[in-house]
């Protein structure tokens, strides 16, 4: 197997590091994803390995889904046994990503694995970022409550009724009904794959928990955090044993990530459901576009296209890098905003409510006052 190329650190390269996780912090904790789909290409642009990125990533992000699923399973809403089982499975999709990447580098190098996580995160971000931002559009005058009861989709209504004798499971999150693990076995498999390539698989995760099994999407949310742990684990040994886990990177994004996702966490009091959602799709379709101005510099790398000029291959790097860093100031910048807007507004609703409460407090006075010179004249 070729030598694997560390990223090289220096006090440049840490800073940005811990920005980066700063803000990839923020955006997790702004729109309840792992921000992996910012984390990934930001290590990239940095100069990181594809399958380094990945697997870093992946490190840093499994102790938090942790400590995550420990504090919202205090409020009941995770169901572990369902965590578990997709989580075994998606087990095993890691293993097989795993292999993926690794034989692609072993044929292609280190620009074969860019470039295929490129591509993976340009189609998937394309379709996941579109749908969240029409589903923003169509909700932007929705004032509904985001988490109102919750209606069982169709196909979820469907897999639900199918009974397969020997592969029946009930959860909790489904109110005790049964459903076949034949069911969750290629969902958590496509989470895994996913996750080994992207080291995003909430992308899948989630909206299948949501619309396949018909599981609440608050219980979805928080029952992926079990999934990201239990393949997250694992996942992080497989690419560890064959060396390809960072802990620096590691450790400096998930120092930065855990002061960003307080920051996050907060703004998300502040602004409506599709405001989120906005937010999310935007900074998805910004990353792809950084991913696609790369894709013709690793395709001349590896001579599937004519090979482009050094000149015009330091051109596309620096727009790639410059759209990167655009979005992160657009996550950074839209999160803080939302943030300090709704702290001045709610400053500003609370000091009415206390002059509208001295006020009447006041009056009260004003007329026990006059009602006690009223006795005293009588």
């Amino acid at each position: 197997m070729a030598e694997i190329n560390f990223l090289e650190l220096n006090t440049l390269t840490v800073a940005l590091l811990f920005l980066v996780g700063f803000i990839g912090g923020m955006v997790s904790g702004f729109i309840g994803s792992g921000g992996a789909f910012v984390l990934t290409p930001a290590m990239m642009s940095l100069g990181a390995p594809a399958i380094v990125a990945v697997a870093s990533n992946m490190a840093h992000k499994f102790p938090k889904a942790l400590v995550g699923s420990i504090k919202r399973a205090k409020y009941g809403q995770v169901d572990v046994k369902l965590g578990v089982i997709m989580g075994i499975f998606a087990e095993v999709g890691v293993f097989v990503g795993k292999g993926v990447m690794t034989d692609i580098r072993v044929k292609f190098g280190d620009t074969g694995t860019d470039l295929y996580v490129s591509v993976v995160f340009i189609v998937v971000l394309a379709i996941v970022g579109g749908f969240v931002l029409r589903d923003a559009w169509r909700s932007r005058h929705d004032d509904t409550d985001s988490l109102a009861e919750h209606k069982t989709p169709r196909l979820a209504r469907w897999v639900q009724s199918i009974n397969i004798p020997g592969t029946m499971v009930s959860f909790r999150a489904l109110n005790n009904k049964k459903v076949s693990v034949l069911f969750i076995a290629p969902l958590g498999f496509a989470t895994g794959m996913l996750a080994a390539s992207i080291a995003v698989g909430g992308f899948i995760g989630v909206p299948a928990m949501i619309y396949v099994l018909g599981v609440p999407a608050l219980m979805a949310s928080a029952t992926e955090l079990v999934v990201a742990f239990v393949m997250g684990m694992g996942g992080s040994l497989f690419y560890a044993w064959d060396g390809f886990v960072d802990i620096r990177l590691s450790l400096i994004i998930l120092a930065g990530s855990l002061f960003g996702v307080q920051l996050g966490a907060i703004g998300t009091t502040y602004v409506k459901d599709y405001m989120v959602k906005m937010i999310m799709g935007s900074i998805m379709i910004i990353v792809l576009f950084s991913r696609f101005f790369k894709l013709p510099v690793y395709l001349s790398d590896m001579q599937i296209i004519a090979t482009i000029s050094a000149t015009t291959a330091n051109l596309l790097s620096n727009i790639s890098f410059a759209t990167l860093a655009l979005a992160l100031l657009f996550g950074a910048a839209s999160i803080l905003f939302a943030l300090f807007t709704g702290i001045n507004k709610d400053k500003k609703e609370r000091a009415v409510l206390a002059a509208s409460q001295a006020a009447e407090l006041e009056r009260e006075r004003k007329e026990k006052a006059a009602l006690a010179v009223a006795l005293a004249d009588a």
